[in-house]
């Protein structure tokens, strides 16, 4: 393994979020710290390198154990950092190896908060010792005095943020000396110091106090206490202004502590900041379960449209492929299917993506591309496409209504309801001709069509399947004992609920069917919600754990439906990403 490689790897998750042995909420005067400095060798931490340890741990404002120890590196001392520290090569000779020292140190910081002054490059080291020598990092919640003294004092208070400037300035009983037991005996004078500044930023709790460390912006800071008296329970949150509009919808499995990240400094989007600004509540609904929650935050978005979520947004502005009536039918793109409609294929995110899909079944089948009004008796003028040879020129009447059916529409129908085999051969066999011909580009506009095609059949298929049950009930294990539980009706999640450990869900069950949302059937196998929420449903329902309870009526797909060219359509998708990957500057 290469150097750099392993002080990546050594290196890795460090910024991750914090193990569990100190309670953030632990207020600063009980929390127990252990304050460490590190003297070493110089250079980047590749799991040596470390020369001296020094550590006081102490609780509110009381000396608890100090452990200080040389360390012999293995390697000779660079001259300039004899100078620096006064540690000999010669006073090294007898002092044990780090990881001879590892095991005490580690005991030594358990179940305490980890501070060091510019925290990193102490840890740093630390951690790549460990990686290296088969010892577990215990990930302790680390305080870095330094960047905590950049939020506490100001420029007119202190030049700079060097232990030695902040050691005078707090008057510190011991001075640092680049000995590790000095620096850190200083570092942890400084700590109290600062402690005793947090107070005026409300900041009284460990978590607090190292939240604040890092770069959390005036506004995180002010608005902290909308995350107050929240549940820790799944459910959606909804950010709201002043006038009560509703800002921004999420989810999440702990409400409480998913909100609280947005005051945190892992929150960097400069949206949610502006977002964070115009907030003045936050609302809970707790839910029953994942799957509701998330059912939940689609129909709230879509019925308010909060300016702060990108997605899911606007469900209204689904749009369907659907065959006309009359005795030549045409694709036309419309927003809504009506009782009776027949030969329709969607629903499409964008207009956009509707088209691209008419264009693959204009390319597999002759269905007439123009937009007039056809009729039996009149002739009208056929246009560029019937003297191409792509368009049988219905407008003419070269083609009888009922060849013209068995052509062009009965396949598209064929293609939507149960079998696309047909379309997808024919645009695979344009698309070999067209590579044989090395007309690439045009290959690849076809490739693209086929795509849309289909992605919509396999959408539709899926979610026309789940439409048609009158009432399905599922469950799923909860994750503290009992089962989760929804009832869907064609489509609709019509009622959720959970049922406590040790008992019989039969009885959770009757009492959400007895309360559970009444659900018509849609125009056709239509689903009565949004295709997200469908699709939610649906991912749901096929995970390995859940259990399906009851259903009204058979859940089947077409044998030769979509489904079977799902692997297609992931080569087609794949093959399109590379190529957009290879093209970009």
């Amino acid at each position: 393994m290469g150097g750099a490689e392993y002080v990546q790897q050594a290196l890795a998750g460090l910024g991750q979020a914090a193990g569990d042995g100190v309670d953030p909420a632990l207020p600063l005067h009980a929390t127990t710290f252990v304050v460490v400095d590190l003297e070493t060798t110089g250079g980047a931490p590749d799991g040596g390198g470390i020369t001296e340890i020094g550590a006081v741990k102490v609780r509110g404002g009381e000396e608890l154990g100090v452990l200080a120890t040389l360390v012999n590196p293995g390697v000779p001392i660079p001259p300039f950092i004899t100078v620096l520290t006064g540690i000999t090569q010669a006073m090294l000779v007898s002092a044990p190896p780090i990881e001879q020292v590892l095991p005490s140190f580690l005991e030594f910081v358990a179940d305490a908060v980890l501070v060091a002054h510019n925290a990193p490059y102490d840890v740093g080291f630390l951690k790549a010792a460990c990686a290296r020598h088969g010892y577990r990092w215990p990930n302790p919640r680390v305080l870095d005095t330094a960047a905590l003294a950049r939020r506490v004092l100001s420029r007119d208070e202190v030049p700079n943020r060097k232990l030695a400037t902040l050691s005078a300035y707090f008057r510190t009983a011991t001075r640092p000396t680049h000995r590790a037991l000095d620096d850190a005996k200083a570092t942890v004078d400084v700590l109290h110091g600062l402690i005793a500044r947090l107070g005026g930023h409300r900041v009284d709790t460990v978590g607090e106090a190292i939240e604040f460390a890092r770069a959390v912006t005036p506004t995180q800071r002010r608005k902290r206490h909308l995350a107050d008296g929240l549940p820790k329970a799944p459910g959606v949150y909804i950010f709201r202004a002043a006038d009560d509009r509703p800002l921004y919808v999420g989810t999440s499995g702990d409400i409480a502590t998913r909100v609280r990240s947005y005051f945190t400094a892992a929150e960097k989007r400069a949206r949610m900041s502006e977002m964070l600004a115009a907030a003045e509540r936050v609302e809970a609904v707790e839910c029953a379960h994942s799957l509701e929650a998330e059912v939940r935050e689609l129909r709230l978005i879509g019925a308010h449209a909060p300016p702060y979520n990108r997605r899911s947004k606007f469900p209204e502005r689904m749009v369907w492929l659907k065959l006309t009536d009359g005795p030549y039918p045409r694709l036309s793109v419309v927003r809504s299917l009506a009782d009776g409609d027949e030969g329709y294929l969607g629903p499409f995110g964008s207009r956009r993506a509707a088209e691209l899909a008419a264009a693959g079944f204009h390319d597999a089948l002759p269905l007439r591309q123009c937009t007039h009004r056809l009729s039996l008796r009149t002739v009208t003028p056929a246009c560029a496409l019937a003297e191409l040879g792509r368009c049988p020129a219905p407008c003419e009447h070269r083609i009888t209504p009922g060849e013209y059916a068995a052509r062009a529409v009965d396949p598209f129908r064929a293609a939507t309801a149960t079998d696309p085999g047909p379309v997808v051969h024919a645009l695979l066999a344009r698309i070999g001709a067209l590579a044989a011909d090395q007309r690439y580009e045009e290959a690849t506009v076809v490739r693209a069509r086929l795509a849309a095609v289909l992605r919509a059949t396999v959408r539709m298929q899926r979610l026309t399947a789940l439409a048609g049950i009158a009432e399905l009930a599922a469950a799923r294990p909860a994750a503290r004992g009992g089962w989760e539980l929804a009832l869907v009706r064609h489509g609709r999640l019509a009622g959720a609920g959970v049922s406590p450990p040790g008992v019989h869900p039969r009885p959770t069950i009757e009492l959400i069917r007895a309360t559970a949302e009444t659900v018509p059937p849609g125009p056709g196998p239509v689903p009565r919600a949004s295709a997200e929420e469908s699709e939610r449903i649906l991912s749901w329902l096929e995970r390995p754990e859940t259990r399906l309870v009851e259903m009204s009526s058979g859940w089947a797909s077409p044998v030769a439906g979509a489904a079977r060219f799902r692997d297609l359509l992931s080569k087609i998708e794949s093959a399109a990403s590379h190529q957009l990957s290879t093209e970009r500057p």
